[in-house]
């Protein structure tokens, strides 16, 4: 078997995996802080999370699929780990970008959340003072 296909195959299987990996710990500690943001709509904060992960697979899958091909073939094993080191690298740094975007975003809406609770005030108000004239 060529050098380079034995590059793709674990590129792919490493590349997979890690994507998946990730997407399954963003899901899981994800919702809690969905549901936390949404003021406790579950069945909304599941939806949120589901459509998050499946743009997160989109995004992530859809470069590994584009950063496959190389421009040189590999002839030695040293190259092989050389392809892959750079390849991984790169990968990992998008899954890393990826994931610091999420939850840069639902911080922000957390944040926009709790500024709107503070707003309101806790006891509506009991009625009306008309303002006292001055002497």
């Amino acid at each position: 078997m060529d050098r380079t296909v034995v590059a793709y195959v674990i590129y792919l299987l490493v590349s997979i995996g890690l994507t998946v990996w990730v997407a399954r710990t963003l899901s899981r500690n994800g919702r809690v802080f969905l549901a936390d943001v949404l003021h406790g709509n579950e069945k909304l904060a599941d939806a949120v999370n589901h459509l998050l992960v499946v743009g997160f697979y989109l995004v992530n899958l859809g470069f590994v699929a584009l950063y496959l091909s190389g421009d040189e073939t590999i002839t030695t094993a040293r190259g092989v780990f050389e392809a892959l080191s750079t390849k991984l690298g790169v990968v990992l740094l998008v899954l890393g970008v990826m994931h610091l975007g999420n939850v840069y975003v639902l911080n922000r809406i957390r944040r926009r959340g709790a500024m709107e609770r503070e707003q309101t005030p806790p006891v509506p108000p009991q009625g009306w003072v008309a303002p006292q004239a001055k002497a």
